[in-house]
């Protein structure tokens, strides 16, 4: 009885953790955001290049100086790499050998200045 009772209070557990678990949200320049460690990171395609803005949970822009990071997306069914380097205030940005289109899937490793490393899934 007691196993039957621990297993349905587990089962509870894993239905909420589930229901808590969100797809990506649109972000403010278009594109999908998703949670990352301390940042919010938001994806954005066009063509073949490849904006990543990175911001913290109070929506705040994020300097990414000192930053780094590498994108694994799934195009067309095959992987494509994209190294991103620092442009602008709180991006970075990266040039794919193929065009991109939204929705992305993959994951983003970012890199701050810190050498502390956070991965956004999409």
């Amino acid at each position: 009885m007691t196993k039957n009772l621990s297993l349905a209070a587990l089962g509870v557990v894993l239905i909420t953790g589930a229901a808590f678990a969100h797809a990506p949200e649109k972000g403010k320049n278009g594109g999908q955001q998703v949670d990352a460690g301390n940042y919010h990171v938001e994806a954005v395609v066009k063509g073949n290049t490849l904006d990543v803005f990175v911001t913290d949970h109070g929506e705040k822009p994020v300097s990414t100086k000192g930053f780094k990071g590498t994108a694994i997306l799934v195009v067309s069914g095959k992987p494509a790499k994209i190294t991103l380097a620092p442009r602008g205030d709180n991006v970075l940005t990266g040039t794919s050998p193929v065009e991109l289109a939204a929705p992305v899937r993959g994951a983003i490793q970012i890199t701050n200045g810190d050498n502390e490393t956070v991965q956004a899934k999409f």
